[in-house]
C-alpha cells in the first residue's frame, strides 16, 4: 500500500487533505494523534479536530509511541498520523534519541502493508529561530521531514488548501 506525506504550514489545509485522502481510501480509518491536551487552547483543537473527522474514524493517541500505533492499524484501515511535528516535539520533551525514533518510524514506514498518511510542518521557510532550542528544533523537523519523504510513495506540500505533488 501507497504511503504519502502531507507538508506545509500552519493552516496550509494538510490535515484535511490526509483526511479526504483517507476517506477515498478506505471505509474505515485510524487516526493516530500526538498532539497532548496540556492546556485549554490545545483542548478546543483536538475537539475541533475530532468534530471535523466525523463519524468513520478510530482514534488512537500515541504522543511518543507512534510505531505500535502505527502498526495497531488493522488490514481494512486507512491510517492518518497527526502529526509528525507534534510527534517530534513530545520526543524531545521526553529526551527520546531521535535518530533511533526516526529510524523505527521509516522501518515501519516501508514495511506496512496499509495506506498511511502523515502529516507534518514545513518550519523551514520562516525566520532563522531566534533561541538554539528553536533553532535545534527547526533542524530536526528537517531532518525527520528528508527521512520520511525519502520512504514514502507520494510526497505533497499544501498550501492554501492546494496539494502540489513533490514526488510520486
Amino acid at each position: 500500500m501507497a504511503t504519502t506525506f502531507l507538508l506545509g504550514g500552519a493552516r496550509s489545509g494538510k490535515s484535511r487533505r490526509a483526511q479526504k485522502l483517507a476517506e477515498q481510501a478506505a471505509s474505515k480509518r485510524l487516526y493516530i494523534a500526538t498532539a497532548e491536551p496540556l492546556d485549554e487552547e490545545m483542548s478546543r483543537r483536538i475537539a475541533r479536530h475530532q468534530a471535523d473527522r466525523g463519524d468513520g474514524w478510530r482514534t488512537v493517541e500515541a504522543a511518543l509511541d507512534l510505531v505500535p500505533a502505527i502498526e495497531a492499524g488493522a488490514e481494512d484501515e486507512a491510517v492518518v498520523v497527526d502529526c509528525l511535528t507534534l510527534w517530534l516535539s513530545n520526543l524531545m520533551h521526553h529526551g527520546r534519541t531521535l535518530e533511533s525514533e526516526t529510524g523505527r518510524l521509516c522501518d515501519a514506514l516501508s514495511s506496512v502493508e496499509l495506506p498511511v498518511f502523515l502529516v507534518s510542518n514545513e518550519i523551514g521557510l520562516g525566520l532563522v529561530p531566534e533561541t538554539p532550542l528553536g533553532r535545534d528544533f527547526r533542524d530536526a523537523q528537517g531532518r525527520l521531514n528528508q527521512r520520511v519523504a525519502e520512504v514514502c510513495d507520494v510526497v505533497e506540500f499544501v498550501a492554501a488548501g492546494l496539494p502540489l505533488r513533490l514526488k510520486g
